[in-house]
């Protein structure tokens, strides 16, 4: 679970501006954040079913974020998945 320091750092580091909560940089990784969590959650815990679908919703959420940013601002886009290490899906 994110812990709200945790959260304030993740933000802090892809911010756009100041005050930028909402941006789909922040969104996206936020969600990388969570889904790298749930991720070891499942690994100890192979039968939580609720936490994988939890899990493969926000893959989903993440990679509709994704194509938004690619389509509105590629720059801004490659420089976030370098940022996080995230390789761009095959179309």
């Amino acid at each position: 679970m994110l812990t709200k320091r945790k959260k304030l750092n993740i933000i802090k580091e892809t911010a756009v501006h100041d005050k930028d909560t909402g941006s789909p940089e922040v969104q996206i990784s936020l969600l990388t954040k969570r889904i790298e969590e749930l991720t070891d959650h499942l690994k100890v815990h192979g039968k939580d079913k609720h936490s994988r679908r939890g899990l493969l919703q926000m893959v989903a959420n993440r990679a509709t974020h994704m194509n938004y940013l690619q389509k509105k601002n590629t720059r801004r886009f490659n420089g976030l998945m370098k940022k996080l290490n995230l390789k761009k899906r095959a179309a």
